[in-house]
């Protein structure tokens, strides 16, 4: 029998069902929820007002999988555009950016090199103005070639993130291969649905790899950054940075815009650095299926969106 997730992941690459939720006055609804907006103005007013609560962010500017050259230069226009948005608050690593490598053409022909060529200069932006970029993780064919753009962009840039998703069976390797000194990595389960040659599918399972690949992080020299709206999953992280004598800038607690604002507020209060993972864009439509297929909560809030409308 299918999961939700896999049928949920399937319909989102369904170009009828895509329109059809899309031209839903009741999924735009929803998905204010999870995303921050169409427009740059309206996500900075997100930045301005989850800094001001204490909580930093990470942008991310929608889109994924680009099939033409000339949409990867407008991604990495869009995200120059906000890094732009963001030098005038001075906020430097309180306000970060994510990116996802598809964005930049990395599955086209040399997609490598070219997503190295246009991410390198968002890159750069971002360290002129004090902050950093971390590179998102997607399906587990583009690992490798996500991993050799980011060895190249931290030898002139060290700070440059790295994600890692405990469902694919390689990331305890790849967790100790990326803890040294000075590295951010996002420890994250995983939201692709990948086959069981590569990946974990029991939830028991992938939470066992995340514990492991977690241990690993928060033992080594680099800063962990623990993705996760797991209540047993951040109170473990809490226990291995006081076990390890981790100072309290020297890690940090990642959650989506929009889920357990309560609990992201909480953990900031009480010394816990917190950072939202803020998206926004017109090409919500990807990500929102990913949110809906991850969490039955999120499903069901929708669902009951969509009844009661």
């Amino acid at each position: 029998m299918l999961s939700t997730k896999t049928v949920l992941l399937g319909a989102s690459r369904r170009p009828a069902l895509r329109r059809a939720l899309v031209g839903t006055p009741v999924t735009r609804q929803v998905v204010q929820r999870f995303v921050a907006g169409e427009t740059l103005p309206e996500a900075l007013a997100v930045v301005r007002r989850l800094t001001g609560e204490g909580i930093a962010v990470t942008l991310d500017h929608l889109g994924e999988g680009v099939t033409d050259p000339a949409d990867a230069r407008a991604s990495r226009d869009a995200y120059l555009a906000l890094l732009d948005g963001l030098a005038p608050l001075e906020l430097g690593t309180d306000a970060e950016v994510s990116v996802k490598l598809s964005a930049f053409g990395q599955a086209l022909p040399g997609g490598q090199d070219l997503a190295l060529e246009l991410v390198r200069p968002v890159v750069e932006r971002a360290a002129a103005i004090g902050t950093t970029v971390t590179l998102d993780m997607e399906e587990s064919a583009t690992v490798d070639s996500t991993l050799a753009v980011l060895a190249e962009l931290r030898r002139d840039h060290p700070a440059t993130g790295a994600v890692l998703q405990s469902a694919l069976r390689r990331t305890e390797d790849d967790a100790r291969a990326l803890a040294v000194p000075g590295s951010r990595v996002r420890l994250v389960k995983g939201a692709y649905d990948e086959p069981a040659s590569v990946a974990f599918r029991d939830r028991r399972d992938v939470d066992a790899a995340y514990a492991r690949c977690l241990g690993v992080l928060m033992r080594g020299p680099g800063y962990p950054m623990v993705g996760s709206h797991d209540p047993a999953m951040v109170g473990l992280a809490q226990r291995l940075a006081a076990e390890y004598g981790r100072a309290p800038d020297s890690w940090e607690v990642q959650m989506l815009h929009g889920i357990r604002l309560d609990e992201q507020r909480r953990l900031a209060a009480s010394g816990t650095r917190v950072r939202a993972y803020v998206p926004y864009g017109v090409d919500w439509y990807g990500y929102f299926v990913r949110r809906l297929a991850e969490r039955p909560a999120n499903l069901r809030f929708f669902l009951r969106a969509l009844v009661s409308r």
